[in-house]
């Protein structure tokens, strides 16, 4: 590594830090302004407290991962890499916080919305939890993507190599490990689940068809849709040209984007009553 790429990677690091610190502030300021000031209930009370706790617990989750790039590896080469387990907890926790933020936001700024048919609003409504339970394990599974860099070992699609199975699937012992450490195993997992998401999602919109539902659901499921589509467009290039960074990132931005609409469906569905 050159100076100057030591530089650019420590200016990333040190950005991201500074600006985790900065959202942690956006949290913990405002919670105590509109507390003090007595605009929260009890609930909002709970709510906000909750939310302010995560984000110091997403702060020290960050330095526990950063911490296991500096640890000795019994590998015979000196690579600096962070655990992808910890990686992936930090991942993980970092959406769990947007998806609650983004949930209490919806759930408090949109406004109820009647429909006659309860009985099939929820069966749509079961739906589209488990839909958002599949886009959310996705999102989860590349960071093992990325912390093992297996979007490097098989580029092609849609077939890896010459096989829809590769030989080395489950090459590590015991079988468990492979899910977590082997690069081929992790990124096969990574491409069913994606194209498992993006045929949950049609089937979700296609059933919602079915229901005289109100514009702006409609409006939410129909772009739930075309971002499913685009992500796995996004994901496929991604694969076929070597993993870019910008075109991993925008991936990685995708897979965000794709929960918030998928968010935004839950709390139509739930602003819906009989």
């Amino acid at each position: 590594m050159t100076l100057s790429e030591f530089k650019f990677i420590w200016y990333m690091e040190y950005s991201h830090r500074m600006w985790g610190r900065l959202v942690g502030l956006a949290y913990i300021l405002p919670t105590v302004y509109f507390w003090r000031r007595g605009y929260l209930n009890r609930g909002m009370k709970a709510c906000a407290v909750g939310l302010c706790g995560f984000v110091v617990f997403q702060g020290l989750l960050g330095w526990y991962m950063v911490k296991s790039g500096l640890e000795e590896k019994p590998e015979s080469y000196d690579v600096p890499r962070v655990s992808q387990y910890r990686l992936t907890a930090h991942l993980g926790s970092a959406l769990v916080l947007y998806c609650a933020s983004l949930w209490t936001g919806l759930t408090l700024l949109l406004p109820q919305q009647k429909l006659p048919n309860a009985q099939q609003i929820a069966w749509l409504r079961r739906f589209a939890h488990g839909t958002g339970g599949l886009v959310f394990l996705t999102a989860l599974s590349g960071a093992f993507v990325a912390g093992l860099d297996a979007g490097l070992v098989y580029n092609s699609f849609p077939k890896m190599g010459n096989y829809w199975i590769p030989d080395d699937l489950l090459s590590f012992s015991p079988t468990l490990k492979n899910f977590f450490e082997n690069p081929t195993t992790v990124q096969f997992d990574h491409r069913i689940l994606g194209i498992s998401s993006v045929t949950a999602i049609t089937a979700l919109c296609l059933y919602a068809r079915r229901i005289p539902l109100p514009g702006r659901t409609r409006m939410a499921l129909n772009s739930l849709l075309a971002m499913a589509y685009m992500q796995v467009g996004l994901g496929i290039c991604t694969l076929l040209f070597y993993v870019p960074t910008p075109l991993a990132a925008t991936h990685q931005s995708g897979s965000l984007a794709l929960l918030s609409l998928a968010i935004w469906v839950l709390a139509e569905l739930r602003k819906v009553a009989k």
